[in-house]
C-alpha cells in the first residue's frame, strides 16, 4: 500500500481506539478491580476479538453483513444483550473496604477474565462498524493481499495495545481514589450505565 494510505489508516485507528468505548472501559474497570497484571488476561480476550473481526472482514464477512441485514441484526441484538448484561453486572458489583474485603467474592480466574474480554470485544459496536464498513476500504484489490493485511493488522495491534496500557494505568491511578465505598458504588453505577448506553447505541446502529 502507499505510505499515504497507511498514514490515513493509522490516524483513523489511533483516534478510534483512543475514544472511550466498551473495550477501553472494560480494561480500565478490570485494572481498578483486579490490578494491571491480571487485567492483561482481559486485554488478551479483547485483542482476540479484534483480530477475529479484522480477519473476518478481510475474508469478506463485512460485505456479507452489509448484504444481509437480517444476519447483521442477529449479531447486533446479541451484542446489545451482552452489553446490557455487562452493565447490570457492573451496576450490581460488590463494593467494600478494609475489613469488608473479607466478605467479597474471590477474584475471577484468568480464564474467566479472558472470556469476558472476548465477549466484550465481539459486542463492541465500534469494532463491528469498523470491521464491517471501514477496514475493507484500506485494502487495495490491485495490490498483493497478504502484505497489506499483515501491515494493517500489525498496526492495529500496536495502537490498540498502546491504548490498553494507557487505560489500564489510568485505572491503577484511580484505584486509590476509589477506596471509599461510596466512590466504588458510584464508579460501578457509572460504568454499568455506560455499558447499557453502549448497548442502546448498538441497538440503534446501522452499517
Amino acid at each position: 500500500m502507499t505510505l499515504q494510505t497507511w498514514w490515513l489508516y493509522v490516524t483513523a485507528v489511533f483516534l478510534i481506539a483512543a475514544t472511550p468505548g466498551p473495550n477501553m472501559l472494560h480494561v480500565m474497570a478490570q485494572s481498578i478491580h483486579h490490578g494491571v497484571r491480571r487485567s492483561v488476561a482481559s486485554m488478551a480476550g479483547l485483542m482476540t476479538a479484534v483480530l477475529a473481526c479484522l480477519f473476518a472482514s478481510a475474508a469478506g464477512l463485512g460485505a456479507l453483513l452489509k448484504a444481509s441485514p437480517m444476519l447483521f441484526d442477529v449479531l447486533r441484538y446479541a451484542g446489545v444483550a451482552y452489553l446490557v448484561w455487562l452493565g447490570i453486572k457492573a451496576w450490581r458489583a460488590p463494593v467494600g473496604g478494609g475489613d469488608a474485603d473479607a466478605g467479597k467474592p474471590a477474584p475471577p480466574s484468568l480464564r474467566a477474565m479472558y472470556a469476558t474480554g472476548l465477549g466484550t470485544g465481539f459486542s463492541n459496536p465500534k469494532l463491528i462498524v469498523f470491521a464491517a464498513a471501514l477496514f475493507p476500504q484500506f485494502l487495495d484489490p490491485a495490490r498483493p493481499f497478504a502484505p497489506q493485511l499483515a501491515i494493517l493488522v500489525a498496526s492495529f495491534i500496536v495502537i490498540e495495545t498502546f491504548w490498553y496500557g494507557v487505560y489500564a494505568l489510568g485505572g491503577r491511578s484511580l484505584a486509590a481514589w476509589l477506596a471509599p465505598v461510596n466512590r466504588q458504588r458510584l464508579f460501578n453505577r457509572v460504568t454499568g450505565g455506560i455499558f447499557v448506553a453502549f448497548g442502546a447505541a448498538l441497538f440503534g446502529s446501522r452499517v
